[in-house]
């Protein structure tokens, strides 16, 4: 019998703001608050909860597929899923888990070099740290060590395979182009198998310049490119099928079918596709068609029979090599007329950056740390834990002597120098077609962080050579020009100091409880002293605070003065402390002023301490900055609201007599009942408890009128109401009342003109079914009427649910 291995390597682009740490609001991936959640809300979490059903459609098993295939998650997403999607974190884990013992002591999770930096195109050093991260945070994670390593892109060099063969990977994955000759071990006679004729059924030996070895697998092209391109997870069974397909009695050994395509294919790309991989695998298994295995239980029942010998500088992505991530090779998205010439300079211009910082790193680091490099290498024992007992470990190792607090957070700065100087290479920057794009802004963004850190060190040109080389690459887009001008455009706006961060809290603070200390992003605010004063819509702020970075334990003090006039007009002033006496007199002279209601004094006595005041709204991170306007818009957005509503209930007979006449809706009236129709069902759908009569009268409605339904906003409304019951309820299970009104969202779900979705709402009863479930029954089976009810009832929400109850 034959083996079936299919590989997802999951990974996004670095979206993390490089001055916070940490993701912000992107408005193109609602509902969701970025595309990181919206992937994974797509992909990943489904992959850790995906579905079989039965011959009737219902939910008749929940299967965590990262227990069956062999996968990678690229180390800075799984750091965000930590963080903000513990659950998909916990079935990622758990996952691995479940396969070590499926295949006994091989785990189905693999490493991954650590920023998705095309290896070849790095230089050694980098390389070599890249891999170090890669493990170190594959070990933080999975807690074993890993038997793979993915290469981003697939991209391969013999110096990468040798450094990763010497820190213990046993095997990486490649596409089946990068082969070039094999030969049975032992034997002299090689076999051209360039053009992706490589047999790929069966793991190769590569010997590498230091005598070691490393394994490869080389995936199915086709059947790869069926799974992303052409369809193939529109139907679980034809997948299977062609996976079995594959096989050949001519082959005279155990054969390995693999596949190797992005992880999001399954979920993201092809909606459901997690399911038709669920699907595949189950049927594959049960009909005895194959064994499903991962790559290292394979590797260890079937070594390698073959040597074989690789294109040096190829990938699986660029037909050119890796041509895609340093000139115009003409591998694109498909915009026409445009061109990718700008790659070479700004590569070009990195490469310049890093070797000028690396220079200065390593003479100034030299002074604190005993091995600059070595200390690099460990520097990724930080990264994964900020904490205090984890610097000082870190210090322990490498430091020359013991370092004062000035010291340390100068060995920080410079770490996240070079952090920063190996992120601005994360390959997404070449892949898609202009110099603008929002991937390649940020590993600008990357470079401008590394910049900036620098000037702590040194100041003499570093940026301006930077920029003059970066002019170079010109963007497609005219009113972008070139370089330059986005730097300048996009990344000197983004730079965050420590008092723009001050800046930040005392505006904000006028909008949301005050809280001490306050976190905001990787900054830590403590208020030594915190004012608030009212004088109707207008509210001041003073402060005496202490901002200090958790990433390079920087700190300074600020006082801060923050003015609202109860529209979108905010300004704040901020300088360094003085003596607390100073700050003292300066808040009692405004204080003075704002309670007299003199507004044009309070601004002039603003001036007069701090200067020109530089901040406003448009200073604001930008989840604060939306949650502000969306303070300040409340009140306009519900008199416009108040306004569309009574406009359509006023013309609501004209409504349904111009429908009944087939006559269209006048403009006007049709976008007041498009915004009130909408508006009020998305208020019902929120509200608690639902009156489902109201609703369907207002749908009643929104037919008659034939308004558009903003579908997306609805979905996400009720589906969070129903999540937001379930959670309640699997936290108080006594509570029976809470299953009818779930019951209740969830048959309304079912009439709307559009699909709610209902995974976690499925996932919480199969958790509750699990383990609650069976206590109600067999009290119920005792004579216990309560129970019997419970149980009642627990099963009808089942089937709502559209879940096998039985």
């Amino acid at each position: 019998m034959g083996y079936v291995c299919i590989h997802g390597h999951f990974y996004q682009p670095p979206r993390e703001n490089p001055w916070l740490e940490a993701v912000e609001l992107q408005d193109s991936a609602y509902p969701y608050h970025d595309w990181n959640e919206r992937v994974t809300a797509e992909s990943y979490a489904p992959n850790g909860a995906s579905r079989i059903l039965n011959p009737d459609g219902r939910v008749a098993q929940i299967v965590n597929n990262y227990g069956r295939i062999s996968f990678n998650f690229g180390p800075t997403l799984h750091s965000w899923l930590a963080a903000y999607a513990p659950e998909v974190d916990r079935a990622i884990v758990e996952g691995d888990k479940e396969s070590c013992e499926r295949y006994p002591g091989h785990g189905s999770a693999i490493a991954q070099a650590y920023s998705h930096m095309i290896l070849p195109l790095a230089n050694s050093r980098d390389k070599l740290t890249q891999i170090v991260w890669g493990i170190r945070d594959f070990q933080h994670r999975f807690g074993r060590a890993p038997e793979g390593m993915w290469l981003p892109e697939t991209a391969v060099d013999l110096e990468s395979l040798d450094l990763m063969a010497q820190q213990g990977i046993r095997f990486t994955i490649l596409s089946p182009r990068q082969a070039s000759r094999v030969r049975r071990i032992s034997t002299r006679q090689w076999n051209d198998v360039s053009g992706g004729r490589i047999d790929p059924t069966m793991p190769y030996r590569l010997r590498l310049p230091s005598r070691r070895n490393i394994s490869l697998f080389f995936y199915d092209g086709p059947i790869a490119h069926g799974v992303a391109f052409e369809g193939l997870l529109d139907n679980g069974e034809r997948f299977a099928q062609r996976l079995v397909d594959a096989f050949s009695d001519k082959r005279t050994w155990p054969e390995l079918v693999n596949v190797a395509t992005d992880g999001e294919t399954y979920g993201h790309h092809h909606r459901r596709g997690e399911m038709a991989l669920t699907y595949a695998l189950d049927y594959i298994q049960s009909k005895e068609l194959a064994e499903i295995t991962n790559y290292g239980q394979y590797l260890a029942m079937h070594p390698p029979t073959h040597d074989v010998e690789i294109f040096e500088n190829s990938s699986w992505s660029c037909v050119h090599g890796i041509e895609r991530w340093r000139s115009d090779c003409g591998c694109n998205s498909g915009r026409a007329g445009w061109n990718q010439a700008w790659r070479a300079p700004l590569r070009a211009a990195l490469d310049s950056l890093r070797d000028t910082l690396a220079a200065r790193f390593e003479q100034a680091a030299g002074e604190f740390l005993k091995d600059p490099w070595a200390a690099r290498n460990d520097y990724i024992d930080v990264v994964l834990d900020r904490g205090e007992k984890s610097v000082c470990r870190f210090l322990r190792r490498h430091a020359t002597h013991e370092l004062n607090q000035p010291e340390v957070s100068s060995v920080l700065k410079l770490l996240e120098l070079e952090r920063h100087a190996m992120l601005m290479y994360t390959s997404c920057g070449w892949f898609f077609d202009d110099l603008s794009g929002l991937e390649t802004v940020q590993v600008i963004q990357y470079a401008g962080r590394a910049i900036q850190l620098s000037h702590e060190f040194w100041n003499n040109g570093v940026e301006e050579d930077f920029l003059n080389a970066l002019s170079q690459a010109k963007s497609n887009l005219p009113e972008h020009g070139d370089g330059r001008r986005i730097y300048e455009k996009w990344v000197k706006p983004a730079i965050v100091t420590l008092d723009k961060v001050a800046a930040h809290y005392g505006i904000s603070s006028l909008f949301k409880p005050h809280v001490n200390p306050e976190r905001i992003y990787c900054f830590t605010i403590t208020a030594e002293d915190y004012r608030n004063l009212d004088a109707g819509r207008t509210r001041l702020a003073l402060a005496r605070i202490m901002v200090l970075s958790e990433i390079t334990h920087e700190s300074q003090c600020f006082i801060l003065c923050a003015l609202h006039l109860g529209d979108h007009n905010l300004s704040c002033g901020v300088r360094a402390c003085e003596d607390r006496d100073a700050y003292e007199a300066m808040a009692q002279r405004i204080a003075d002023v704002f309670s007299r209601g003199d507004i044009p004094e309070t601004f002039r006595a603003i001036d007069r301490e701090f200067g020109n005041v530089n901040y406003s709204t448009k200073s604001l991170f930008r989840d604060d900055q939306r949650m502000v306007l969306r303070h300040i818009l409340d009140t306009t957005l519900a008199e416009a609201e108040a306004a569309y509503r009574q406009i359509h209930e006023h013309h609501a007979v004209l409504i349904q007599f111009l429908r009944d006449l087939g006559v269209p809706l006048p403009k006007p009236i049709a976008t007041a009942a498009e915004f009130a129709l909408n508006g009020l069902l998305r208020r019902e759908l929120a509200a608690e408890p639902m009156d489902a009569e109201r609703i369907h009268s207002l749908l009643e409605q929104v037919r008659a009128a034939s308004v558009n339904l903003d579908s997306t906003t609805l979905e996400f409304t009720l589906r969070t109401a129903i999540e937001r019951l379930l959670e309640q309820f699997a936290a108080n299970p006594d509570d029976p009342t809470l299953l009818d009104r779930i019951d209740a969202r969830i048959k309304l779900a079912r009439t709307l003109p559009f699909e709610v979705i209902l995974w976690r709402p499925q996932n919480l009863w199969f958790e509750m079914r699990r383990t609650v479930y069976d206590g109600f029954a067999g009290r119920a089976a005792g004579g216990d009427q309560e129970a019997a009810v419970w149980v009642e009832r627990f099963r009808r929400l089942g089937e709502s649910l559209s879940a096998q109850v039985d």
